[in-house]
């Protein structure tokens, strides 16, 4: 009788999920060759984002198909499924989920079976009932939202120069972006400088015609760079004329008009969500344990607590740092602890495969780095701080090693060379988002603005 391989679904395509499956691809390789064992990845996307770039795709230094690493490409002995799985029920070992042909096919969500679970689904961004949010607010998590911004507020600046009533200019010229971590500062920084350096090539529409807005709910920005760096990085966003407000939230974005619990009103047609993130609403379609913030409650050795043949890690996991001096503390959901775990994760299920000892994850601090612009940034790498230039430079030296494969190493590099060497594209390629709507117009139909 022939046994059946051992079956490992990885539910996710993010940093936990493909680096897992790199890792257990190299760890596994003569279980794979001999059909003892069996990789199945289940994504909703065909690729992984690497997020540390979507600011610089948002600015046009990187070509978006660059910032994404094409997965049947790097996981070549793995199956990989685009689909979206909808619920898993591990008592059974099974887990349901929907594809791209569900339906067409008309039979709803299909199932299937496995000896061991890695659940990495990442997160989702974290929304609050704020009026208006739902209708006009920008998300800032993938390389479609990205390449989107981008777009836009091009598009704004040539409402701006086109118009000829003094209110749509101001609202087109009016940038809000809500959130002071990562996301929010790097993107308001890239497209700040993007739309600077646009503005020359307008007639009637000058840098200083633009107000950028940050607003933060905290009393600090960037708390991954230190105290020190995150009070330079607010002096210099401020001396480029970015309106930085701290303890401030939005109170509502209604009818076009962002209103801050400080009382100021702006009048704008652009607001840039990027206040946090939240688990993946996957996990509470599941049977195992989550925490208080919904996330599944793991152990050192990345085991989901109370459960055998389960495993986390990432944005999605809550697990214990074990370097922290303060018992009880976990390890931030970032990109940084979601890589590192990751090879931890593939090294412990092909020891668990294999009936050897498991490890636990533990990791020293690298540091951390941000971009605010062309030639500008803030670091704190190994102890040392860095701002300008050398932080700047820091910034890409160090995501350049972290992208996977070297294909994607070397086309990131070469378009950053080329980019030093040539202007900057300026082009609004918005009509990409409906690239049937000249067509349909042609053929009697409606175009998509005509239809909203």
């Amino acid at each position: 009788m022939v046994k059946e391989p051992v079956r490992i679904l990885v539910v996710g395509g993010g940093y936990v999920g493909m680096y897992t499956a790199l890792r257990l691809q190299r760890k596994l390789k003569p279980e794979l060759k001999r059909g003892e064992a069996e990789i199945v990845v289940v994504t909703p996307e065909p690729y992984m984002t690497y997020q540390p770039f979507l600011p610089e795709a948002a600015a046009g230094s990187i070509s978006p198909r660059h910032v994404v690493v094409p997965l049947r490409r790097v996981l070549d002995k793995c199956r990989i499924v685009i689909g979206e799985v909808k619920a898993i029920d591990h008592a059974k070992r099974c887990a349901s989920f929907t594809t791209l042909a569900t339906d067409d096919e008309g039979e709803g969500p299909v199932d299937i079976t496995y000896d061991e679970l890695v659940l990495a689904p990442g997160s989702v961004s974290r929304t609050l009932p704020v009026p208006g949010l739902a209708d006009h607010g920008i998300g800032f998590k993938t390389v479609e939202e990205a390449i989107g911004l981008r777009n836009h507020v091009i598009e704004q600046m040539d409402i701006a120069s086109s118009t000829r009533d003094p209110a749509v200019r101001d609202a087109a010229l009016t940038f809000v972006f809500v959130g002071g971590g990562y996301a929010g500062v790097e993107a308001l920084g890239e497209l700040e400088d993007m739309a600077r350096y646009a503005a020359r090539y307008y007639h009637n529409v000058k840098a200083d015609d633009m107000k950028w807005i940050l607003v933060e709910a905290s009393g600090r920005i960037l708390p991954e760079v230190g105290e020190e760096m995150g009070k330079y990085t607010v002096r210099e966003l401020r001396r480029r004329n970015i309106d930085v407000r701290l303890e401030t939230r939005l109170d509502s974005c209604e009818d076009r008009v962002a209103v801050l619990s400080d009382g100021a009103r702006f009048p704008t047609r652009t607001v840039v969500w990027t206040a946090g993130v939240k688990p993946h609403p996957v996990l509470a379609a599941t049977d195992l344990p989550l925490n208080e913030r919904g996330r599944l409650n793991c152990t050192a050795q990345l085991t989901v607590d109370g459960s055998t043949h389960a495993w986390g890690a990432g944005d999605a996991a809550a697990v214990p740092d074990v370097t922290a001096e303060e018992p009880g503390k976990e390890c931030a959901p970032n990109a940084q602890h979601a890589v590192r775990q990751a090879r931890t994760l593939g090294d412990n299920i092909a020891a668990s495969l294999r009936g050897q000892p498991l490890t636990e994850y533990t990791h020293k601090y690298v540091g951390s780095v941000a971009s605010l612009g062309l030639h500008k940034g803030v670091a704190h790498v190994y102890g040392r701080k860095l701002k300008g230039y050398p932080a700047w430079f820091m910034h890409r030296v160090y995501h350049l090693s972290r992208v996977p494969t070297v294909n994607r190493k070397s086309r990131v590099l070469a378009e950053w060379t080329l980019s030093g060497l040539f202007k900057r594209e300026i082009v609004s390629l918005g009509s990409l988002e409906h690239p049937r709507a000249e067509f349909e117009l042609a053929a009697g139909g409606r175009s998509p603005k005509e239809s909203s």
